[in-house]
């Protein structure tokens, strides 16, 4: 059973995957076969739902300080440039969208960014931006963990709605 848990708790810290993976594995049931070969964990929710969050949040303060200084480093090395240039680049894009839109509801819209689960957002490019936007960390990491549990949420309801009509 721990070895479930610990397998949805890296899954929720992988970028882009993201909690929006790890809840389909752990809720789905064990004979639903999910992601070709990984089979469904059949976790309990409420367990499952902390464990998710708890392994989403975790890189977030790595992320926020350090993030930055590690993509500025390694944006002119020759094999790892590229990538960096490209994340440095998606975090300034990111931020800009988030603050032109937003306007002073800065903090709203990156709850919102997070917490809508869609492919290029989440705890990962949001902490990201609101890093570029040197936004506060204290409320940067309240609205990423608001945006966390409402993807959690919105993630668990389709989950439990895609699994009944699989079955």
């Amino acid at each position: 059973m721990l070895k479930k848990y610990l397998i949805v708790f890296f899954i929720s810290m992988i970028p882009l995957i993201e909690l929006r993976g790890a809840i389909p594995v752990a809720l789905s049931p064990a004979d639903q076969i999910f992601f070709g070969s990984l089979p469904g964990m059949g976790l309990p929710v409420l367990q499952a739902y902390i464990i998710c969050i708890i392994g989403n949040m975790l890189p977030v303060p790595f992320i926020f300080f350090f993030a930055r200084k590690v993509l500025e480093w390694g944006a002119d090395k020759p094999i790892i440039g590229k990538f960096f240039t490209f994340c440095l680049e998606k975090g300034h894009k990111g931020g800009e969208k988030l603050q032109e839109k937003a306007g002073k509801g800065l903090y709203w819209a990156l709850f919102l960014f997070v917490g809508i689960p869609l492919p290029g957002t989440g705890a990962w490019t949001g902490t990201l931006a609101a890093s570029m936007l040197d936004m506060d960390f204290k409320k940067s990491v309240v609205a990423t963990v608001c945006g966390v549990v409402l993807a959690g949420v919105i993630m668990g309801v389709l989950s439990a709605g895609i699994f009944t009509l699989v079955r």
